[in-house]
């Protein structure tokens, strides 16, 4: 088989490409900058320089291709530019459907982000068919929403898409901003992070990186046109995803409970030291503010229509950490 994939210098695309090409497909790869990514990491891909807007690099770099994968985004919580997450985010995604059509693509997987789905009734999951009922905490979900829309607006014009939600993503590969949960494992494990948001009880969803590699596969061989599909994992609190970590590392640290109004306040003094000197700040308010809410996700249906399977998150720390120590070794 032959895919096209953008957003390879990413967590997620670096290994879905290193998956794809170990399986013997060939591999065509989308890079604005050439820098980022080396030709070593990734043998057998073949690389087109250009952005999503170059449309003519699109269509020949996705001639003959089964499949395409859109990874690309922007992900950060932070833009100089605020209205370049919506150009990115939406019009890239617009202009990636629309060369896919023109190529006749047969498939298109679309990753999206769980963040669209609704904040959860405490342990109750949500899926994909709860309504959200709150409006959504930064231009990333805002943006990813909207694109979803578009999507479907594409499946109606004969392109068959396909999307993905996946959830609090870790595990080895690119330590890049899309890839904090590990950073943040890492930093446990050495003594560097301390942090439990507010009183450690909200729920997150925290899955493992070859399950969303393999949840990305399974979509295009066997998801169904215009459908969204959480890629999720394991449904813990903040303090019970810290045992975990304890647990498996050996090492038990003593933590800090940061109220979230704290962390608010915090985000909002970066804000506002960034528009004066343009450095991003690390997270901003409206992403602190997703952590006054539960997500507790299914991933039921993707278990049920493409035999998706789930890490258990003790199991997927201890390959996290073990990767972090073989590649220190190195």
């Amino acid at each position: 088989m032959k895919y096209f994939i953008t957003g390879i210098s990413g967590f997620i695309g670096s290994c879905l490409a290193r998956e794809l090409t170990s399986n013997g497909h060939s591999v065509n790869a989308l890079v604005r900058n050439p820098e980022k990514v080396s030709p070593a990491d990734h043998p057998g891909v073949r690389f087109f320089k250009g952005d999503l807007f170059d449309t003519p690099v699109l269509l020949q770099a996705m001639e003959e291709c089964d499949a395409v994968f859109h990874l690309a985004a922007f992900a950060k919580p932070w833009s100089k530019d605020p209205a370049y997450p919506h150009r990115v985010n939406v019009g890239g995604a617009v202009n990636v459907f629309e060369a896919a059509l023109k190529a006749g693509v047969k498939k298109v997987v679309f990753t999206s982000s769980a963040a669209t789905m609704s904040p959860s009734d405490g342990d109750l999951p949500v899926d994909e068919n709860t309504q959200r009922t709150i409006p959504y905490f930064n231009a990333y979900e805002t943006t990813k929403a909207e694109a979803e829309s578009k999507a479907r607006e594409y499946c109606g014009r004969g392109l068959p898409v396909v999307m993905v939600n996946p959830s609090r993503v870790y595990g080895p590969g690119p330590l890049n901003p899309s890839n904090s949960t590990t950073k943040m494992m890492i930093g446990y494990k050495s003594g560097k992070w301390r942090i439990i948001p507010g009183d450690g009880s909200k729920i997150g969803n925290y899955v493992f990186i070859g399950d969303v590699v393999r949840g990305h596969i399974l979509a295009a061989e066997k998801g169904s046109e215009g459908e969204r599909y959480i890629l999720g994992g394991e449904n813990v609190t903040f303090e019970d995803f810290f045992g975990i970590l304890a647990e498996v590392s050996g090492r038990r640290r003593k933590m800090i409970h940061l109220p979230v109004p704290v962390m608010a306040c915090i985000a909002r003094a970066m804000e506002w030291q960034a528009r004066f000197t343009g450095i991003a700040p690390l997270i901003t308010e409206d992403f602190v503010l997703k952590y006054l809410n539960d997500w507790c996700l299914s991933s039921a249906k993707a278990e049920r229509e493409l035999d998706y399977h789930i890490t258990p998150l003790a199991e997927g720390v201890r390959q996290t950490l073990e990767w972090d120590f073989m590649k220190k070794a190195d």
